[in-house]
């Protein structure tokens, strides 16, 4: 199959992709047209369908459709201008083409991962890390879920990947000042994101849940962290409420979703780490994403600015 990362302006697409994204709209002239989403494992693109004749065959979002199209360039990003549609037939496809995954092992990842929770020597915290990711349940489905909808370490296995990644820069930065409480902040760098697993659904969709909506992953992770330390005896009040902020402000900025600023210096370490570990990401998304021969690869909506290719004359 042709991969979406693979398109370029004018190819002929003829092929089976997932419908992430169907939507009826009409032109300023009242001209009805489709707007769709397309996936595969390596992305998504828009497509339009302007001529809704008979070889637009029903089909609705969430469907595997085969598709007939041609790749055009619109305001610096590539979309498809799609003639024919129709639903996919069970054993045209391969589900595993359009989800997403990292390219790293999954199961190394999470190993290392546990493995942090050992260098906890705080008894209340290292309980409560068991507790959590010890749930078989909890486990299974943070070592595949996303860890976001397309900002950052948008496939599986990438919430999982951008966690350890966060712990490993707060590991090493908690070594480099003065008065960080590292158990504190290795828990924090832990379940950070941890209410992802209820913000976002399972691929193939990971799209954002009604909790997600109404509450965001803040919310519900610090739901699950309440819940885990109520049924560790004698669980500190201070310690939990240190741990809350951690996850409450690990934004940094209200204008960027947190509840609150960062006010010790654990939640700002976690913070820094996670802003960089993300925006780093999108960096070499982009770059990895990019076929052209130009230094500059364009504007990068996710992180507002144009980007240049450093190894390039």
């Amino acid at each position: 199959m042709r991969y979406i990362e693979d398109f370029k302006e004018d190819d002929h697409i003829v092929g089976h992709y997932f419908c992430k994204q169907k939507a009826n709209l009409k032109t300023r002239a009242g001209k009805t047209y489709l707007s769709l989403k397309l996936q595969d494992k390596t992305g998504v693109i828009e497509a339009k369908v302007w001529e809704l004749s008979n070889d637009i065959q029903a089909f609705d979002e969430k469907d595997y459709i085969k598709i007939d199209g041609v790749v055009l360039a619109y305001q610096n990003d590539l979309q498809m201008k799609v003639s024919k549609i129709r639903r996919s037939e069970k054993g045209e496809y391969l589900p595993e083409d359009y989800v997403p995954c990292t390219e790293k092992d999954i199961q190394s990842l999470f190993d290392d991962l546990n493995a942090y929770i050992k260098t906890v020597s705080d008894i209340y915290l290292r309980s409560l890390l068991k507790r959590i990711f010890g749930n078989a349940e909890i486990a299974d489905v943070f070592k595949i879920h996303s860890a976001a909808k397309t900002m950052h370490h948008s496939y599986m296995g990438g919430l999982l990947e951008h966690t350890l990644s966060v712990v490993s820069i707060c590991d090493f930065l908690s070594s480099k000042y003065k008065h960080v409480n590292r158990d504190l902040l290795i828990t924090a760098a832990m379940l950070h994101d941890i209410g992802k697993i209820y913000e976002l659904s399972p691929f193939p969709f990971n799209e954002y849940t009604d909790e997600g909506q109404l509450l965001g992953h803040s919310f519900l992770g610090i739901e699950l962290v309440s819940r885990g330390a109520a049924e560790i005896a004698n669980f500190p009040a201070k310690l939990l409420a240190l741990l809350k902020h951690c996850l409450l402000s690990h934004h940094g900025e209200y204008e960027y979703g947190a509840a609150k600023r960062p006010k010790i210096i654990e939640a700002y370490i976690l913070h820094c780490a996670d802003d960089a570990d993300a925006k780093i990401k999108a960096f070499e998304t982009a770059l990895s994403a990019d076929n052209t021969q130009s230094a500059w690869i364009g504007y990068d909506k996710c992180l507002e600015r144009n980007l240049r290719k450093s190894g390039c004359d």
